[in-house]
């Protein structure tokens, strides 16, 4: 039986874990990325590579001292660094002496044979056929796993900027994350998706509150790992934010298996008169998001991104003229391991209090 572990990027390891234990295998959970775990990914990493890379060797390297001996990751196509990363942890593994094995999964519409082949080496299934069978049967219910996350996670965005007391939206969070992570049917799925509801529900807010709305978009791993992106969400919440992320895991695991979402196709229409071509990553859609969030009226959009990830830099040139036509304030922020929450949350502060003067401004020549 195969030890298998996977790096974190949100709170994927909870449906990902139960999926793999359903395929058949031992699963090692990862430790959720520390300061040590970013030291030891910049230690045995190339100087200019990007933060997650960095984040998600560092994360192998933690678990394969807990036994694992499978590590799990996903591939990328088009002209972005990230499809040979999973090549170079397997060679950097190599030379330090390690022999766990990376097993990479692609597009599966781009070579279904590649990923059936690879599906097999993680199952215990005899054939290939029966192999899909179960992945599909195991896909089905870690999907409705992921589903319920997705929508406790979109919960603790609206409630927290409300809240009375500082704290309790991320306790409830981190317990219905918890609950869904103990569920191994669907219909303890389904009870622990109406628990985690009932107790943001039970959560004591101010409705009347007055709160900013700002749209989080940019690279995917940065803009859904709370790790690498210094927990800007919480940090928003705390100013009175509503947050509204421009991808969920759900949305990011469709596109992947190469079902285009309704937002992904919207944000790539909206990009066009600035950017009509794929750059690689996300940062096409990056542009797109922004002009679907000044089109919905929000006060802001803050967007995030690894230090020298060329799409996103792209993306961020493009957004100075996305932010003047449309007239929506962007802040950009891209992370490395010297980046300091203190100076993050500085920035944000001063972003935030630019959106109250112009809300104010606002709402004063309507009066007039």
């Amino acid at each position: 039986m195969r030890k298998v572990t996977f790096p974190h990027m949100g709170h994927s390891c909870i449906p990902f874990k139960m999926l793999m234990e359903e395929l058949g295998n031992e699963v090692i959970m990862p430790p959720v990325p520390t300061k040590k775990t970013l030291d030891l990914g910049v230690k045995y990493s190339p100087e200019f590579v990007c933060l997650p890379y960095k984040i998600v060797l560092g994360t192998y390297l933690e678990a394969i001292e807990l036994g694992a001996d499978t590590l799990i990751a996903v591939d990328s196509y088009g002209p972005c660094r990230f499809g040979h990363y999973s090549h170079l942890h397997q060679s950097i593994l190599q030379d330090m002496g390690h022999e766990a094995e990376v097993i990479c999964f692609g597009y599966p519409k781009r070579n279904y044979l590649d990923f059936i082949r690879k599906l097999h080496r993680v199952t215990t299934a005899k054939t290939p056929l029966t192999s899909i069978y179960l992945f599909y049967k195991a896909f089905k219910k870690s999907w409705e796993k992921l589903k319920a996350l997705d929508a406790m996670e979109k919960l603790s965005h609206q409630i927290r900027p409300r809240e009375l007391k500082r704290g309790d939206t991320s306790k409830v969070y981190r317990q219905t994350q918890a609950w869904l992570d103990e569920a191994k049917t669907y219909e303890q799925i389904a009870e622990a998706k109406v628990a985690g509801i009932k107790a943001f529900k039970n959560i004591a807010i101010d409705p009347q509150r007055q709160v900013l709305k700002v749209g989080l978009t940019g690279e995917i791993y940065v803009l859904l790992e709370p790790t690498s992106n210094l927990e800007i969400e919480e940090t928003l919440g705390y100013m009175g934010v509503e947050v509204e992320r421009s991808l969920y895991l759900t949305g990011w695991t469709q596109d992947t298996l190469g079902q285009s979402t309704k937002e992904h196709d919207t944000a790539i229409e909206a990009a066009k008169p600035y950017l009509p071509y794929k750059i690689g990553g996300h940062g096409r859609e990056t542009v797109g998001h922004v002009v679907k969030y000044a089109r919905r009226q929000f006060d802001g959009v803050v967007q995030v991104a690894p230090f020298t990830c060329t799409p996103e830099i792209v993306a961020r040139t493009i957004l100075n003229k996305v932010s003047n036509v449309h007239d929506i304030p962007v802040l950009t922020f891209f992370f490395d391991e010297q980046t300091g929450k203190a100076g993050m949350t500085t920035r944000l502060e001063a972003f935030i209090d630019l959106l109250k003067r112009k809300q104010q401004s606002v709402i004063t020549a309507a009066a007039i």
